[in-house]
C-alpha cells in the first residue's frame, strides 16, 4: 500500500538523520512539526502487534494487559538527551489534557540495549517529569528488535572508543502509535508531530473506552 511505502521513507530518512547528526549539541535546531497523523486506520482494520516486555520496576509488561483503555506506544532512547525528553514532554501534555479516569497509558520502548539500567530508566522519570501513566517497556535485545520490526521502526547502532571508552550512538525513528481500547492501531505520528493532533486522535477513543 503507498501509504506504507510513504511511512517507510520517511521513517529511514529520519533514522539516518538522526544517526548521521553530530552526538554533542548544545543547540537543538528547531524542526517544523508535522501536521497531523502519518496514517490513520478505521475501528477493528489493523490489530496492533502484540509484545510482552518489561517494565522499569522489573514486573512483566504486555499490550495484552492494558486492554480496556487507550495506549500511546512511543519508540525512543532512554539516554538520548535532544529529541526523545522533548518528544516525552509532549507525551505528558496529552496524558495531561485527559481528566482522570480517561488518561491513556503511555508505553515506551526502548531502542537503546545499552541503556536499559534500571538506575537511567528511574532517572529519566525524575528527570524528565514523567506523568504516572508513563511505563518502559524494556527486555533482550532480541524481543526489543522484534517490537522494533513489528512496528516499522529503524534503528542504527553505531559503536567506537574514545579515549579507551565505548560508546554507543543510536540513530532510530521517533514515532507514537494511538492504540483503541480493543487492541488496534488508529493513528501513527511520526516526530515531531505536535500534542494537540495526538489530542485529537485519542479523544474519541476516550469517550468509547
Amino acid at each position: 500500500m503507498l501509504w506504507i511505502v510513504v511511512v517507510l521513507l520517511a521513517a529511514v530518512a529520519l533514522a539516518l538523520f538522526l544517526a548521521l547528526r553530530p552526538s554533542q549539541r548544545s543547540v537543538t535546531p528547531a524542526v517544523p512539526p508535522n501536521l497531523g497523523a502519518a496514517a490513520t486506520w478505521a475501528a477493528g482494520e489493523r490489530p496492533a502487534p502484540p509484545f510482552k516486555l518489561l517494565d522499569e520496576r522489573g514486573p512483566p509488561l504486555s499490550l495484552a494487559s492494558l486492554r480496556g483503555r487507550p495506549v500511546l506506544v512511543t519508540i525512543i532512547d532512554p539516554l538520548c538527551r535532544d529529541y526523545c525528553p522533548i518528544e516525552a514532554q509532549r507525551l505528558n501534555t496529552v496524558v495531561g489534557s485527559f481528566p482522570e479516569g480517561s488518561k491513556p497509558a503511555i508505553v515506551a520502548v526502548s531502542v537503546n540495549v545499552y541503556g536499559n539500567a534500571r538506575a537511567n530508566l528511574l532517572q529519566d522519570e525524575r528527570k524528565w517529569k514523567l506523568t504516572p501513566e508513563w511505563r518502559w517497556a524494556v527486555g533482550a535485545p532480541s524481543s526489543l528488535a522484534r517490537v522494533w520490526d513489528d512496528y516499522h521502526v529503524q534503528v542504527l547502532a553505531t559503536s567506537k572508543k574514545i579515549a579507551g571508552v565505548t560508546v554507543h550512538r543510536i540513530g532510530h525513528t521517533e514515532a507514537a502509535y494511538v492504540i483503541d481500547a480493543s487492541g488496534f492501531e488508529r493513528a501513527l505520528f511520526l516526530w515531531p508531530y505536535r500534542a494537540q493532533d495526538v489530542v485529537q486522535a485519542l479523544r474519541p477513543l476516550t469517550r468509547a473506552s
